[in-house]
């Protein structure tokens, strides 16, 4: 959000991301990226931290790891 004290996020997006359902299909997981992928300039080592989550993609099923969900 922009207001003349500066920029700042908007709590209610936040807690929304937040409370997402964790994917458990290819699909889903190519969304949350492209979602994320949006704010990457807005996030300090997006890369780093997607990575785990992007490994998902080529698999036509996946396992929702540990590292998965620190990246989420």
């Amino acid at each position: 959000m922009v207001t003349k004290e500066g920029i700042s996020m908007d709590t209610t997006k936040v807690e929304a991301t937040l409370n997402w359902p964790r994917s458990i299909y290819v699909i889903d997981v190519r969304s949350l990226i492209g979602v994320a992928g949006y704010y990457r300039r807005f996030i300090e080592a997006f890369s780093k931290l997607a990575i785990h989550i992007i490994k998902l993609l080529p698999k036509n099923k996946f396992e929702w790891m540990g590292e998965c969900e620190v990246s989420s």
